[in-house]
């Protein structure tokens, strides 16, 4: 009972990811190739919601589902290692087509190919974390 809380936004997740197309490798594809906006228009359009519901939970001390207060911890303002992140990333999802949202949702939709995505990715995550301590700062 305690899960079915993330079971409708979970499906609803899903839904706006195959009805905006970002699913779709030849939308991916074309973003990359800079052939066409709608990639960036969904991009952007989430970057802009994420900055304006974080700046209303601040402003409005907004609580989490559990009740707790939410703290916001400032980032580390270093651009070598978010050039190499973002590089990674970029190969990442330009090879396979999929970054971590629609990866799930094609999953869902039976593309059982993604399942190496999915794995390659948490294998990563742990290189990453073994690794963390020798990465520059």
């Amino acid at each position: 009972m305690k899960t079915l809380k993330y079971i409708f936004p979970g499906i609803l997740f899903g839904i706006v990811m195959t009805k905006s197309e970002a699913v779709s490798w030849y939308r991916i594809q074309e973003m990359f190739r800079f052939e066409s906006f709608h990639m960036y228009g969904i991009i952007g359009t989430a970057v802009i919601l994420a900055t304006l519901l974080t700046y209303i939970s601040k402003r409005m001390n907004i609580k989490s589902v559990e009740g707790a207060e939410m703290n916001f911890k400032s980032k580390d303002k270093s651009i070598t290692r978010y050039l190499i992140g973002g590089i990674i990333f970029g190969l990442g999802w330009a090879m396979t087509g999929a970054c971590p949202g629609p990866m799930f949702t094609l999953l869902g939709h039976g593309v059982w190919a993604i399942v190496i995505v999915i794995l390659s990715s948490i294998l990563g995550t742990y290189a990453y974390g073994a690794l963390r301590s020798k990465l520059p700062h």
